[in-house]
């Protein structure tokens, strides 16, 4: 264990992302969903998604996304002292994916698994900053991946036509102690839940009852769409902006506000109802991605930076939330 190193802060120092091949648009969606190419553009925004290979598995898009991250960031995996590896969807109960991830990146570290679904990007990079912060760990490999497309329904009329598969991780590492009136790397995170409404965005059916009921089928994930629509836009707002008075800023400091790529119209009414100003950079990869659950918010960077949207060192409002219910947000300032 690394000696406690009071006042050091943690920041973003590397970006990767992985992307499938295959490439589906709305209209391959179309005979199993009942839902046509234009419904799904007006609805959702979303214009394709990409799908996993068949034999692919959410570590295997995660080491991927690892691999580039490290590179970018520059430490080579003996560095790293911890891998998280969150995800919903990886159909392996036992043992967790995280140390698979950390042996073949050959990390030789601490490795484990989060769930906080959709949040759980930002979930992660909470527990990345106070690791680093605290001196537990010099390098944390963060990393978000989901196959969504292993685990909804393809012929839900509600959902099929939002969810796909990717994989996004950056490396959290330490940072000097930001100065007087100067955002830290990585602000405070802003996060909760409800668990009374867990039964919004849930499984069909347990492990448990799929095993005892053999007429039962396959357990999937369902969403309540309508409700979790209106629970998204109406708190997630509030959430975000405590993130951005926590962090000691305002939206006129930010280059770019990075919210989980839900869906187009989810994304549209938070940046609204932040009141951003024109030259804040919003996230819109949820329209060529569809909605990757724990990888949108680093696949989401990772495109704004490709594109050059926003400069080296900007100030970014990350900011996730789904199943549980969870939320949680941060400003980071980009590599």
């Amino acid at each position: 264990m690394m000696t406690q190193r009071p006042g050091r802060g943690a920041r973003i120092l590397g970006i990767g992302a992985y992307r499938p091949r295959r490439i589906v648009g709305n209209e391959e969606l179309e005979p199993h969903t009942g839902r046509s190419d234009d419904w799904i553009r007006r609805r959702t925004g979303i214009v394709e998604r990409r799908y996993a290979e068949r034999d692919e598995t959410v570590m295997d898009m995660a080491v991927e996304a690892a691999r580039k991250a490290l590179a970018d960031a520059g430490v080579v995996p003996g560095r790293v002292d911890m891998v998280l590896l969150t995800s919903m969807s990886n159909v392996r109960q036992s043992p967790g994916g995280g140390p698979e991830v950390a042996h073949r990146l050959g990390t030789g570290s601490a490795a484990l698994d989060l769930d906080a679904a959709c949040a759980g990007f930002c979930y992660g990079l909470g527990l990345a900053d106070g690791l680093v912060r605290s001196g537990a760990a010099d390098h944390v490999l963060l990393v978000g991946s989901d196959k969504m497309s292993d685990i909804v329904d393809p012929c839900d009329a509600s959902a099929a036509f939002l969810f796909a598969d990717g994989a996004g991780a950056v490396v959290v590492g330490p940072d000097s102690p930001a100065g007087a009136g100067s955002p830290a790397g990585i602000g405070p995170t802003v996060w909760g839940s409800d668990g009374g409404r867990r039964q919004l965005i849930a499984h069909s059916a347990t492990w448990v009852e799929y095993r005892d009921d053999p007429e039962l089928p396959w357990p999937t994930m369902r969403m309540a769409g309508t409700e979790v629509f209106r629970w998204a836009v109406g708190a997630i707002p509030e959430v975000a902006g405590r993130a951005l008075s926590a962090a000691g800023v305002t939206a006129a400091d930010l280059a770019a506000f990075v919210p989980h790529q839900a869906n187009l119209r989810i994304t549209d009414a938070l940046a609204d109802r932040l009141g951003l100003p024109p030259h804040v950079a919003v996230a819109r990869d949820g329209r060529y991605a569809g909605n990757t659950s724990a990888a949108s918010v680093p696949l989401a960077l990772d495109r704004l930076r490709e594109s050059g949207e926003v400069p080296r060192g900007g100030l970014a409002l990350l900011v996730g939330f789904g199943a549980g219910l969870s939320w949680a947000s941060q400003v980071v300032r980009l590599p």
